[in-house]
């Protein structure tokens, strides 16, 4: 076996991706939506399809969870974590929903009234129980918190009530655990977002504990903006807590990681690497996949993110990091750059399909999927069910 495939069979084994229960249901964009009769209609539909991912890539053993959408009122915990078990899935990071009901119209943990904040703050905290319950480590939290308009909102006043809900929510956490804080610069809001990059981020997650890391979401960045190297600022602060996977044409769009921008998330990943190399503790770092499939099929996209997940993680295990080096410190420009683009243009693929026959996975994922026939029985079943229980498609974003 040569170097370089050992390299990418090392790393391989200690890369694995969680899929989002809401990419397997019917959603959309906020002008509508296209139906497939394939989408999940229960949370055990998701944790099925999930389970198909995760038996033909080997590398998608979670799932992350929307708690409203996934652990309605009444839910039966046990019986999803027996579902889960089935598929051979495991519950992965618990999301709040603090931005859907009508009492956030003007923001969750930063809004004026305190009887909203308090409610935002409850959720989360049965969200921690969530957590608990299900073996999770991970609380992963967005907010859709902002202003619109100039004057309409005291920015820092909202910044010092973020700060005391998101320490509250920090002390409940215990053990290992970990709170996840997203950013994301606009959208809803346009004129200001309370947590708007990951300057915010940081700030507000050093301010609640020990327990808080950053999560980048690759689709939340303006245009041209730099992620590596918010990456590599983050790792060096010890501070990067994990990722939502997509890709981006102008702000956050739900597309298959790498469609757009393959070489962006190949620099992503060399900076992780790169900073393991160097002694940083790069295993706790939670790679999840945040994309919404309006027009692929909802597993076979899941798949194909996994898969040029899989092959830009192995191309960055490649570059030589004594000779990058030499060249950065020469200031060998044109050298230095070669180093990565010669991982980079590396064809990888034989190497991971090793990686697949020595765990008895089909070489190509992808193709073992669609022979399975899988897609076809779900579209089947699911469509007969929605008829049967007059269920009609689209009354939210994730059903």
């Amino acid at each position: 076996m040569s170097k370089q495939t050992d390299r990418i069979l090392k790393a391989l084994d200690q890369f694995n991706i969680e899929t989002p229960s809401w990419g397997y249901g019917d959603t959309g964009t906020r002008f509508g939506k296209f139906f497939q009769d394939a989408a999940a209609i229960t949370i055990d539909d998701k944790l099925s399809d999930a389970g198909i991912v995760h038996r033909f890539t080997g590398c998608c053993p979670s799932v992350a969870v929307h708690v409203l959408w996934d652990f309605p009122p009444k839910c039966d915990i046990n019986a999803v974590l027996r579902t889960a078990r089935k598929h051979g899935v495991r519950i992965g990071a618990i999301n709040p929903n603090v931005f859907q009901a009508q009492d956030y119209k003007f923001g969750s943990l930063g809004n004026p009234d305190p009887a909203v904040r308090r409610k935002a703050l409850r959720h989360i905290l049965d969200s921690v129980e969530l957590m608990h319950a299900t073996k999770s480590r991970f609380l992963s939290l967005w907010f859709a918190d902002g202003s619109c308009y100039p004057g309409q909102s005291d920015i820092v006043q909202r910044k010092e009530w973020f700060a005391e809900g998101l320490r509250k929510s920090h002390d409940k956490l215990r053990g290992n655990d970990i709170m996840l804080v997203e950013y994301k610069p606009f959208e809803p809001a346009f004129y200001h977002t309370d947590i708007g990059d990951w300057g915010m981020a940081y700030i507000l997650s050093r301010q609640s504990g020990k327990r808080a890391r950053v999560l980048v979401d690759t689709g939340h960045h303006y245009q041209s903006q730099n992620i590596e190297q918010i990456v590599a600022w983050l790792l060096d602060e010890n501070m990067l807590g994990g990722f939502h996977f997509n890709d981006r044409r102008y702000a956050d769009d739900d597309l298959t990681l790498g469609c757009i921008d393959p070489y962006q998330v190949f620099r992503i990943f060399h900076e992780i690497q790169l900073a393991g190399w160097k002694g940083k503790n790069i295993r706790d770092i939670a790679y999840m996949v945040d994309q919404c499939h309006n027009l692929k099929g909802k597993v076979e996209e899941t798949i194909q993110t996994a898969m040029n997940a899989q092959e830009l993680w192995a191309k960055a295990a490649l570059v030589d990091y004594d000779k990058l080096g030499r060249h950065q410190m020469r200031c060998e420009l044109i050298d230095a750059e070669n180093c990565l683009r010669a991982a980079f243009s590396t064809d990888v693929r034989p190497a991971i399909e090793l990686w697949r026959r020595k765990r008895g996975l089909h070489p190509d994922p992808l193709k073992a999927f669609r022979a399975s026939g899988y897609e076809r029985k779900a579209a089947k079943d699911r469509a007969a069910r929605r008829r049967a229980a007059g269920i009609v498609q689209g009354k939210s974003f994730a059903f």
